[in-house]
C-alpha cells in the first residue's frame, strides 16, 4: 500500500508557490504523482488540481492539521454564519425578501417564488402592467439566485433614462451595487475590456448595440444573469429585418445562464412577431408559433407571464364584521376622449402643417425609395406631435429645418448617399430622452434633406 504524504487540513509550504497553503481535499495519488486542491493562507486564493511529484516533496514542509482550539472564536461564528446564510433558502424559502428593504406585493412574491425560480435555468418573459413593481421582482430573483450560489456576474440593460433609477433602487432596497457603464466610461478604458472589470454593470440598450461597443460586449465572459428593461425595445419586425437591438439580445441569449426580460407591452398583436421576440428566450422551444398557440390553448405559459392591474390585489385584511377581504391594488380604468375645437390662428397653423406633412409623405412615396420614404414619415409624424406639444417647439423645428435647407441645398448629393437610421416604434421614441432623441431628429433630418 502506498502511502499519501500528506492529507486534507495539512500546511504547506512549497518552492512553487510565494505563500503558505491549505490542503481543501482528499489528496489522490496515481504512478506516484499526486493532486490535491489548495487555498492560500494569505491572499485565499483557490488553486485546484496541483499536480506534485515525488521530488517535490523533498523541497515541500508540511505542517500537519492538529485542532489545537486556538483559533479566532470570532472568525469562526462569521464562518458559522456565511454557511448558515449559504443554505438558509432550504429551509425559509422567502429568505431573500427577509434580508431586503421591500414590503412586496401578493403578485410580486408569485411571480418570483411560483414562476421564476422555479426552473433551474431561468429565462423568462414578465410582462405585467405597468407599475406592477417589475424592478422589486427582478431585485428579488437577483438576490435569491446569488443566495443559491448560482449567480456572480450581473448585467442590467435598460433604456438610458432609467440606469441611474435601476442602481438606486438596487442599492437602497437590496443592497447590490451596481457600476454604470456610460459612454464616457468606455472612453475612458481604452484597451480594456471594461465588461470583464465589474460583476455586476448596468448599461443603456442603445449604447451596447452600437457598432464599436458590441464587439467588446461579445468578447466579454459570459454573464450569470441578463436583465434587460423595455425588453419591448429588443423586438424585430420579422426574421429578414432584425434591428440593432434584436442582435444584441440574440447576443445576451448566448452570454447568460439566466435572462430575465421585463416589458409592458410584449405583444404587437403578430402571433409572428412575438413568436421572434420569445427566440431571445429559447430559439428552439418559439421556433414557430405553435408553442404560443398551445399556451393560449392551456391559459398558462412556462416562461412568459402578465397579469394586468385589474388582476393585482392586495394582501387579506380583516374588515370590521371580521370577514377578511383582498381588496383591488388599482381603481378600475375607464378612459374618455376629451374634443375640443380648434379655431382662428390654431386652426390655421393645423392646416397648414397638415398639408405639409401630406404633400411632403406624398413626394417621398413617390419617390420609389420605401426606406427614405419611411424616413421622411416618420419626421413629418414628428412635426405633428410638436404641434400638439407645443407651437414654439414646432415653430423650431421647422426654422431648422428652413435652415439646413437653405445652407445645405447645393450639398443635398453628399446627403443622398447617407445611411438612413433604423427608425424606432412610437413606444420607443416616447421613451427615449431627450438627448437621443435630438440625435435621431438630426440624422433623419440630414438624410431627409435630399
Amino acid at each position: 500500500m502506498v502511502l499519501v504524504p500528506i492529507k486534507r487540513g495539512d500546511i504547506l509550504k512549497t518552492p512553487k508557490f510565494n505563500e503558505t497553503l491549505r490542503v481543501v481535499s482528499e489528496p489522490q495519488l496515481w504512478d506516484g504523482f499526486t493532486m490535491v486542491d489548495l487555498v492560500g493562507l494569505s491572499t485565499n486564493a483557490y488553486r485546484g488540481g496541483v499536480i506534485f511529484t515525488p521530488d517535490d516533496f523533498e523541497h515541500i514542509e508540511i505542517q500537519p492539521s492538529v485542532a489545537s482550539f486556538q483559533g479566532d472564536p470570532k472568525l469562526f461564528k462569521l464562518g458559522l454564519e456565511a454557511l448558515r446564510i449559504r443554505l438558509a433558502y432550504e429551509y425559509d424559502p422567502f429568505f431573500g425578501l427577509s434580508i431586503s428593504r421591500v414590503d412586496p406585493l401578493p403578485h410580486q412574491l408569485d411571480a418570483v417564488y411560483n414562476h421564476l425560480l422555479k426552473a433551474w435555468r431561468c429565462r423568462f418573459l414578465l410582462a405585467d402592467d405597468a407599475g406592477a413593481g417589475k424592478t422589486i421582482m427582478a431585485g428579488l430573483l437577483l438576490k435569491e439566485l446569488k443566495l443559491r450560489g448560482l449567480v456572480e456576474r450581473v448585467l442590467i440593460i435598460s433604456p438610458a433614462n432609467l440606469s441611474f433609477q435601476w442602481r438606486r433602487e438596487l442599492r437602497d432596497r437590496f443592497e447590490e451595487d451596481f457600476e454604470l457603464i456610460t459612454g464616457s466610461r468606455l472612453r475612458d478604458t481604452y484597451a480594456l475590456n471594461i465588461w470583464n472589470q465589474h460583476p455586476q454593470i448596468i448599461t443603456s440598450m442603445d449604447l451596447a448595440k452600437l457598432d464599436y461597443v458590441l464587439p467588446s460586449v461579445k468578447q466579454a465572459e459570459d454573464w450569470d444573469l441578463v436583465i434587460v428593461d423595455e425588453a419591448h425595445g429588443m423586438s424585430a419586425r420579422d426574421s429578414e429585418h432584425k434591428s440593432e437591438r434584436y442582435r444584441l439580445g440574440e447576443i445576451m441569449r448566448e452570454k447568460t445562464t439566466h435572462f430575465l426580460l421585463l416589458t409592458g407591452t410584449p405583444h404587437k398583436g403578430d402571433p409572428d412577431n412575438f413568436c421572434l421576440f420569445l427566440q431571445l428566450l429559447d430559439q428552439e422551444a418559439y421556433a414557430d408559433v405553435t408553442s404560443i398557440k398551445e399556451a393560449m390553448e392551456r391559459l398558462e405559459a412556462p416562461f412568459y407571464l402578465r397579469r394586468t392591474k385589474e388582476a393585482m390585489l392586495s394582501f387579506p385584511e380583516r374588515d370590521a364584521d371580521g370577514i377578511w377581504k383582498a381588496r383591488k391594488l388599482f381603481t378600475k380604468r375607464i378612459p374618455h376622449t376629451i374634443a375640443f375645437d380648434l379655431e382662428g390662428e390654431e386652426l390655421d397653423l393645423y392646416r397648414a402643417v397638415s398639408n405639409y406633412v401630406k404633400v411632403q409623405s406624398q413626394r417621398a412615396a413617390e419617390a420609389g425609395d420605401d426606406r427614405r420614404a419611411r424616413a421622411i414619415g416618420f419626421l413629418m409624424a414628428m412635426y405633428q406631435r410638436r404641434m400638439a406639444s407645443s407651437t414654439y417647439a414646432l415653430k423650431e423645428s421647422l426654422r431648422r429645418r428652413h435652415k439646413k435647407l437653405k445652407e445645405l441645398l447645393e450639398k443635398a448629393q453628399l446627403y443622398e448617399d447617407m445611411p438612413i437610421p433604423d427608425i424606432p416604434p412610437e413606444e420607443d421614441w416616447e421613451e427615449m430622452d431627450a438627448a437621443e432623441r435630438e440625435e435621431l431628429e438630426q440624422k433623419i433630418e440630414q438624410v431627409t434633406l435630399a
